[in-house]
């Protein structure tokens, strides 16, 4: 792990986002609230937040950083290419920066909806996952185009 004891801890966010792919029938189930496994994008949210706060667990080079902030917003994409699209915005005070905790809170939200959806569209597909902003810390703010 790289050594962040001399460093000031300061106000840090990163926002990441992803989206998953799917059949109109299942956007439709996903919306209807009738997936057999229950509300998904409930549960995807609840898995989202694990998922940030288990980042160090999961990647083994990543402090484990004590978040203030965990939260998902889900977008319905209707239209040709049917998709939910997860953003993640991820706070802590601390001498590292979150952009490993928003993305992988995006991921396994994102696979959890696959989870729960899998018996009726195998075919999803997750793209474009990434950062979208960081701000804080010594290297200041950070936005993708």
């Amino acid at each position: 792990m790289v050594d962040v004891a001399g460093k000031p801890p300061t106000h840090r966010i990163a926002v990441a986002r992803g989206r998953i792919e799917m059949l109109p029938a299942t956007l439709a189930l996903i919306q209807s609230g009738t997936a057999k496994k229950g509300d998904v994008l409930g549960i995807a949210r609840i898995a989202g937040i694990q998922g940030a706060k288990k980042t160090s667990d999961l990647i083994p080079l990543c402090h484990p950083l004590a978040l203030t902030r965990v939260a998902l917003e889900f977008a319905v994409e209707e239209g040709a290419r049917p998709a939910v699209t997860c953003t993640a915005t991820v706070e802590t005070v601390g001498p590292t920066g979150v952009e490993m905790e928003a993305l992988t809170a995006v991921q396994v939200a994102l696979l959890t909806i696959y989870d729960m959806c899998k018996a009726v569209d195998r075919g999803m597909t997750m793209t474009d996952v990434r950062v979208l902003e960081k701000h804080g810390g010594k290297s200041g703010s950070f936005v993708n185009p």
